[in-house]
């Protein structure tokens, strides 16, 4: 009996033609200080290589195949949607603390089969 599903790996391919219902257009250029520039819908990701901070940005009529990682420095004008994107960071880091310290008071350690059964 399989409780999984198992792949071949030569069946794996990238798909290349678009899905129903995806969008098939690009998105528009907007127009910045005299200077064209694509709009950010939305800060995915944020990761740290070599001291370089970079975020994972969906561009505004782009679907996720079009999302791109981007220095701070290329965002200068999404500098709300950075600090949005960081002040929901701080939330999700506490409530997975709160989580964690919650499941350390439930299960005291590798003792807790002893202490249950005695």
């Amino acid at each position: 009996m399989r409780i999984h599903p198992v792949v071949n790996v030569s069946q794996i391919v990238r798909y290349k033609d678009q899905m129903k219902g995806q969008k098939k257009e690009e998105g528009k250029l907007v127009e910045v200080e005299e200077v064209e520039e694509w709009e950010v819908k939305k800060i995915l990701y944020r990761k740290k290589i070599r001291g370089v901070e970079k975020y994972l940005i969906r561009w505004k009529g782009f679907m996720a195949e079009g999302d791109t990682w981007e220095r701070k420095e290329n965002l200068k004008n999404a500098e709300e949607l950075i600090e949005e994107f960081k002040q929901e960071e701080v939330v999700v880091r506490q409530q997975v603390e709160e989580e964690e310290e919650y499941r350390r008071m439930e299960l005291p350690g590798k003792f807790t089969a002893k202490v249950l059964y005695r």
